[in-house]
């Protein structure tokens, strides 16, 4: 009995040895095994994929982006404080808060995007990093967002927001885009200063590694104000689209009620999108910008055929407080794009009237969120009942394709003769 029982021990210690660590130290390509078995397995050489939203953390490179501020007494007191104070070093300047980074969970879920992953000598990180997660996942074209930036919309201090992002915007098209020509960006808008904005798209729309501009979403301010319009109007011309992109905020007047991580993580992402795109569609924007094309990101898509019922059934009650419009709410909303990520896929039924009334085919655009803890590889799409092929196709990355220009991203080598390369998309 006894032996019985120490084989038993040993196998069992065999076994859970066998299970592979993974830390904040961990290659991108041994994280991402599983997806890149599931390439072949699931077809996916066959088809295009971009990823719309990815994210690395310019935290490993801070220094540098400080140094690109162009305010001289902004950047010394930045760089003072990062001196100074160790453990702020990296979010100097910033409105991060290390003390409240609950997505780790006491360091259990490796979270962050600021991983200490080696790579080579003289290689910059980011862009190393990110090239190993594209050929892990199979994608042909990567967007890549900062991860600490998304917060300046909760700065305290807006002329400091501005300097940073400028500051950022600056550093990464000179330091990551163009390392890889897979990997592109929708660079932040510096919007609570309009005029910032407007130079900051002038600036960097032709860039060939810019496919277009993005506000982030965390932030208490009015889409529909004066102000922005000419920010609108210059997208509107140059074809560049706008993306909002949301994120967790703890600190609003209700999810400040909220004593759990996860219940705050659930709601925050969507009601900042929700509010934005409600006084996006009330104030008539869709019909003053008819040729702006406008993308929901990072918010899921459970939120979207809520948005759809409740809309239309208020506007149709009260037309005459959105006199610019000229059909429902459901059906503005049908011609915007949306980020799959996360993807609820808990209640099937639940999902498929959603990707209906959405009509995914033609508006919802494949993301990962990569390297986040609840990330969706593209076997997400794969796993989906009831889409066609050529739905799976869209989602995947022609959608993307569309909406980003073919000239920002062309066709990969291996699928121009192929079947994937035809009109019908």
């Amino acid at each position: 009995m006894k032996n019985t029982m120490k084989n038993t021990t040993e196998n069992l210690h065999a076994r859970i040895n066998a299970v592979q660590e993974l830390t904040f130290s961990s290659d991108t390509r041994d994280i991402l095994a599983n997806a890149t078995r599931d390439i072949d397995r699931f077809g996916l050489r066959d088809r295009l994929i971009i990823d719309i939203d990815s994210h690395h953390e310019e935290a490993l490179e801070w220094s540098d982006v400080l140094d690109n501020i162009d305010d001289e007494v902004l950047r010394d007191y930045g760089k003072g404080i990062a001196a100074s104070i160790s453990s702020v070093a990296n979010y100097a300047l910033t409105s991060d808060m290390p003390g409240l980074r609950f997505q780790e969970l006491g360091g259990r879920i490796p979270h962050t995007a600021g991983r200490g992953e080696p790579v080579p000598d003289g290689s910059e990180h980011a862009s190393t990093v990110m090239a190993r997660a594209i050929d892990a996942m199979g994608y042909d074209y990567q967007i890549l967002f900062p991860q600490t930036m998304l917060t300046m919309g909760m700065h305290p201090h807006p002329r400091t927001a501005t300097a940073l992002i400028m500051a950022y915007n600056k550093w990464f098209t000179g330091n990551v885009l163009g390392r890889d020509s897979r990997i592109k960006s929708m660079l932040s808008l510096p919007i609570e200063d309009p005029d910032a904005a407007l130079e900051t798209i002038r600036r960097y729309y032709n860039h060939p590694h810019v496919v277009g501009f993005l506000i982030t979403s965390q932030r208490f301010f009015s889409v529909h104000d004066n102000r922005y319009m000419p920010v609108y109007a210059e997208l509107e011309r140059l074809g560049m689209p706008l993306g909002f992109h949301a994120g967790p905020n703890w600190g609003d007047s209700w999810t400040r009620t909220m004593n759990r991580f996860t219940a705050m993580h659930a709601m925050s992402f969507c009601t900042c999108n929700m509010t934005h795109l409600t006084n996006w569609l009330i104030n008539g924007l869709p019909e003053r910008f008819r040729n702006l094309k406008v993308i929901w990101i990072e918010s899921g898509l459970a939120w979207i055929p809520f948005l759809m019922q409740r809309l239309d059934h208020e506007y149709l009650l009260r037309t005459s407080d959105a006199p610019l419009l000229t059909k429902r709410p459901s059906e503005y909303m049908r011609e915007m794009f949306y980020s799959s990520q996360p993807l609820e896929v808990s209640h099937p039924k639940a999902l498929a009237m959603t990707l209906e009334m959405m009509d995914a085919e033609r508006t919802l655009l494949y993301s990962s969120d990569w390297p986040h803890w609840d990330f969706d590889a593209p076997t997400r799409i794969m796993t989906i009942n009831g889409l066609s092929n050529t739905a799976r196709d869209n989602i995947l990355g022609r959608n993307a394709q569309r909406l980003f220009g073919i000239h920002k991203l062309p066709e990969p080598a291996r699928l121009r003769h192929s079947p994937a390369d035809t009109s019908a998309r």
